[in-house]
């Protein structure tokens, strides 16, 4: 996307009222959308101290037994994602021959699904993605394409289930990295990359690897898992969201980048506008995960009606 620039307005900068009817400094985007620069750090949204476990959100050192599940999924995940492997996994998912079925189906099958890599939440997915997109649509009730995504994001996790390859979740779920450059200090459980293969090539070994800074993220190999796929899905089922809510659901679990502010080097344009949308949404994926439950017949019909506006009927998976 392109910034929409008032000539009389420096920076690309004007303003807006914001939905508290407060003036504030925002920048508009021609996705018709305005980003809420504020809100990135200072947002309406009440996050809380403590997970639904009672402790502090992405604390992967906590001894307990959930914790070592999780450490045992990154070490895995670490030394079995590499450049081929992942090569090999986008060409064979993006053939979308698996499954027929709407959106909705799919949310339902998230009943199924427990990510052994979430220190936060051990709930079925399905609530995951109706609490994160109720917290969304309460600050921001006219960005119903961000409420939309927030629902989505997570669906590829549908990758855990026998219809679907039944792959290990070393291979679906946790934070994304890119493979093709050297693995940043960030990434968790860093340490586990002395087993992964790539570290033998010398051409993966440098802050830009194979890659130039500025190329652009579509141009760098990320880390298979439900991210990747989901996005496929949207792209080759010709979703109509705009292009921050694609990047949203592609890059929503980089969290080197979106946290740490690792490999910005390799961004365009078009990623940084994109990633003010992402930090924005981030918080509530995060935060908004607890034990309260959502009436998910009550606010059936509003998400299928977004559904419909976003999405074919029947999606190819």
């Amino acid at each position: 996307m392109t910034v929409c620039i008032e000539q009389s307005v420096p920076d690309s900068q004007v303003v807006v009222e914001n939905k508290n009817n407060h003036d504030t400094t925002d920048l508009i985007f021609d996705g018709h959308f305005v980003v809420p620069e504020t809100a990135v750090a200072n947002g309406d949204f009440d996050c809380p101290d403590v997970n639904a476990f009672g402790q502090t959100f992405r604390d992967y050192d906590v001894e307990n037994e959930r914790q070592k599940q999780v450490e045992e999924c990154y070490r895995m995940n670490h030394v079995h994602q590499t450049y081929e492997y992942v090569k090999k996994m986008r060409e064979e998912y993006k053939k979308l021959d698996k499954l027929e079925m709407s959106i909705w189906e799919c949310c339902e099958l998230l009943n199924e699904v427990v990510d052994e890599s979430d220190p936060d939440l051990d709930e079925p997915q399905i609530e995951h993605l109706l609490q994160t997109a109720e917290a969304i649509r309460k600050d921001y009730p006219n960005e119903d394409w961000l409420h939309l995504t927030a629902l989505i994001h997570d669906l590829g996790k549908v990758l855990l289930l026998p219809r679907f390859g039944e792959l290990p979740q070393w291979a679906v779920v946790g934070d994304t990295h890119p493979l093709g450059c050297a693995f940043d200090e960030s990434i968790v459980h860093h340490k586990y990359f002395k087993g992964n293969p790539d570290m033998n090539n010398p051409a993966y070994q440098t802050k830009n690897g194979i890659y130039r800074e500025g190329c652009g993220l579509e141009n760098v190999m990320i880390s298979w898992g439900h991210d990747d796929y989901m996005y496929l899905v949207a792209k080759e089922n010709g979703a109509t969201l705009p292009e921050a809510g694609l990047f949203i659901i592609r890059y929503h679990s980089f969290y080197p980048l979106h946290r740490s502010g690792a490999y910005k080097h390799l961004m365009n344009e078009e990623d940084a506008e994109n990633l003010k949308w992402l930090q924005i949404f981030n918080k509530y994926d995060l935060y908004s995960k607890s034990k309260s439950r959502v009436d998910v017949e009550k606010v059936k019909p509003y998400y299928l009606s977004l559904i419909n506006k976003y999405f074919p009927e029947k999606l190819r998976w």
